[in-house]
């Protein structure tokens, strides 16, 4: 994966407590689709293989990991959060919350629709 500048910045201007969770989180997302792409868009970094599936979100308290298409997504331990229609987010507060098994398997289904 090609690093984005616009998205290095957005991690270097983070909050200092959400930097290496954004930074371990473009890691798993890496690993999980080798081919994927990274993009700025809607003021916030977006990953798409086909098409959009993630993006991260830096909040003052902790970091979103956004999913697309999670009503297609396989939740096993019922961590996606929200009540739109299509997308939903897991909450991070802290690098111990990344569960990287987890995630990575809800990546790579994330990734191929």
């Amino acid at each position: 994966m090609t690093k984005n500048t616009d998205v290095n910045s957005y991690i270097e201007n983070a909050p200092e407590e959400q930097k290496e969770i954004l930074l371990q989180l473009r890691r798993l997302i890496e690993k999980s689709l080798p081919s994927v792409t990274e993009h700025f868009k809607w003021s916030q970094p977006v990953y798409e293989t086909e098409k959009g599936f993630c993006y991260l979100k830096s909040t003052k308290k902790h970091v979103n990991l956004g999913f697309m298409n999670a009503e297609k997504i396989d939740d096993p331990e019922n961590i996606l959060e929200g009540t739109g229609k299509s997308m939903r987010h897991i909450k991070i507060k802290k690098l111990d919350d990344i569960k990287e098994q987890v995630f990575m398997e809800m990546l790579k289904q994330a990734g191929t629709f």
